[in-house]
């Protein structure tokens, strides 16, 4: 599923450039959403996306598409993913959970 959806953004966003060998979902990425291994094509997404909605599941593979076409977080690479029109809302949410993770957690309040 992740394989064909990469494949689905990649066509609508780089013209089917960005070409993974792999993606999948895993479990030992606690503080990155995603991550790339371009010189073996592969892309690991955070099962902490899972539930998420999917403009932000698919911003954060669009990222890592990028990285197979542009390695690092220049301006090429800025560039390339201002073509996905949810960047920045995706971006605000991801950085909106990072924050209430942060939030003390206070004991619900009981009623009385």
């Amino acid at each position: 599923e992740l394989t064909e959806r990469a494949a689905r953004l990649s066509a609508q966003y780089f013209d089917g450039r960005a070409r993974p060998v792999s993606v999948r979902w895993v479990t030992n990425q606690n503080t990155r959403w995603g991550s790339c291994t371009p010189a073996e094509g592969s892309i690991r997404l955070s099962h902490r996306l899972q539930g998420m909605p999917e403009y932000v599941v698919d911003y954060v593979l669009l990222h890592e598409l990028a990285h197979l076409l542009v390695p690092g977080h220049g301006p090429d690479f800025w560039r390339l993913l201002e073509a996905y029109p949810r960047t920045e809302r995706a971006r605000g949410y991801l950085e909106g959970v990072v924050a209430a993770e942060r939030l003390p957690h206070l004991p619900a309040a009981r009623e009385e």
